[in-house]
């Protein structure tokens, strides 16, 4: 969590970003300050300005709206760091997600003509039931896009909130495609398009969460945090809290947190811009996006300190402490910035507060058994074997006594070909009470007579059988 030592001063200039009748928006240059003018277009006009004091503004305008979510102290991933931990349970909002800011944000401040038009956005979930939410409480009709990746749960979710002004909409099996249609839909149809990160409505609301934590952090430990830590996906929530806090708190680090699978705002860090990542791992479905966004980018380059990637083995590990020691229920990206905290190395000062996002809760309790089985993974306490047995007698009890011993487990036995077990292996998984106990299970069965292969985590053949 070091700061770069030569950050350099950071110059915001002045200039307009236009929106035209038909919503369309030019873009301004990378590291501007926008002035975003919309409303009736003969008439009163809203002026939104991408600043801490938009953030300000937007936070003031969400107060009466949505819950103040509680900070919470973490004594499990404190004594872990070695200083004060918070979590910031904006899975306790009123949509189980932060989401709800920057949606309800924008579509409150439409004109008249934009309602009637009715909204239309793209989402992985959480985005949609803020926008699904926003219309219920608005009075406005919305359609929400998501890809078919999104657990159902979620999709549900979006139904309920709406309260029957919304419809659901399953389109191609990324968010990068589902946003695709609901942008030509905007554009067919006239409806406003809720852009889930890449709006200054967006991350001006979005940005609302950075007064709540320095304010309730002030109150528990009477100072500013030593750093806060964001999950990041399209990059509107770091991109907006960065606003308002290197203005306010000026010493407080800014960490970005993405999975190593859908690690878009570090390949644009490196590229020198937004780029399109070729695969997206859609498993933290919260932040699985391969593009982040032109406003957001310039911004977290600019105004954040680093941005790391964790493995998605690892976040599943934090999911399962945080239910199991805390109580907390997470999505995997409400666990990003935590499984970043559990993780560094990184040297805190033992009275320096550090604040981890905890951005969304939405999570189906179907997917528990693919938590557990990639946590399991991670931590080096499952393999996968293909072990083909000799065709006598015994083979399989001289297996269990010769190459297991009383504390690893035969958790999986399937055979791989259903309808020739003689002559097939047997694809066998096996559970260690210890990482470390590896080494001898494979030099046992390397010296047995029995034919064992290792399937390696990440290898085509281990996705295919497991």
């Amino acid at each position: 969590m070091a700061r770069p030592a030569d950050r350099g001063d950071i110059t915001w200039r002045f200039e307009k970003l236009e929106v035209h009748a038909d919503g369309k928006m030019s873009r301004p240059a990378a590291g501007a300050l926008i002035m975003l003018t919309t409303g009736p277009y003969s008439g009163s006009v809203s002026t939104y300005e991408l600043s801490a004091a938009g953030v300000a503004a937007a936070t003031a305008t969400l107060a009466p709206h949505l819950e103040l979510t509680p900070l919470d102290h973490s004594p499990r991933l404190s004594a872990d760091v070695g200083a004060p931990v918070y979590l910031k349970r904006e899975n306790r909002q009123l949509t189980r997600s932060y989401k709800a800011r920057g949606a309800f944000h924008l579509i409150n401040g439409l004109s008249e003509a934009e309602r009637d038009r009715g909204v239309t956005c793209a989402s992985a979930g959480n985005h949609g039931q803020g926008v699904a939410w926003s219309c219920a409480r608005l009075g406005i009709a919305g359609r929400v896009h998501v890809p078919a990746s999104t657990p159902r749960q979620k999709r549900e979710r979006i139904l309920t909130l709406g309260e029957g002004r919304v419809e659901l909409i399953i389109s191609g099996s990324t968010y990068d495609e589902a946003s695709a249609a609901a942008q030509a839909e905007a554009e067919a149809y006239g409806a406003v398009f809720v852009h889930p990160f890449d709006d200054v409505r967006t991350i001006l609301g979005q940005g609302s969460l950075a007064p709540e934590v320095v304010e309730q952090c002030r109150a528990r430990t009477g100072r500013d945090p030593y750093a806060v830590v964001v999950p990041v996906g399209g990059g509107g929530l770091i991109a907006g809290m960065s606003l308002w806090l290197r203005e306010n708190c000026p010493e407080t680090k800014i960490i970005g947190v993405e999975p190593a699978g859908a690690a878009s705002m570090t390949a644009a860090l490196a590229a020198g811009g937004p780029v399109t990542l070729d695969t997206v791992d859609t498993f933290v479905d919260g932040t699985a996006v391969a593009r982040v966004g032109a406003l957001t980018y310039p911004i977290v380059r600019d105004l954040v300190d680093e941005v790391v990637t964790v493995a998605e083995g690892a976040v599943c590990t934090e999911m399962l402490s945080l239910y199991q020691v805390e109580g907390i229920i997470t999505e995997p990206a409400g666990a990003l910035a935590s499984t970043a905290v559990r993780l560094t190395r990184d040297p805190v000062p033992t009275d320096a507060p550090v604040v981890c996002i905890v951005s969304g809760g939405n999570n189906d309790v179907s997917r528990y058994s693919e938590i557990v089985e990639r946590s399991l993974l991670h931590e080096g306490l499952r393999h996968y074997f293909l072990v083909t047995f000799p065709q006598e007698p015994g083979a399989l009890r001289r297996f269990l006594d010769e190459v297991l011993t009383a504390d690893e487990d035969i958790v999986t036995f399937e055979y791989v070909k259903k309808n020739n077990r003689e002559t097939g292996p047997a694809l066998v998984g096996i559970e260690l009470s210890r990482a470390g106990d590896l080494a001898a299970l494979l030099e046992r069965m390397d010296a047995s007579p029995i034919r064992i292969e290792q399937v390696p985590p990440g290898s085509p053949l281990f996705a295919f059988l497991t």
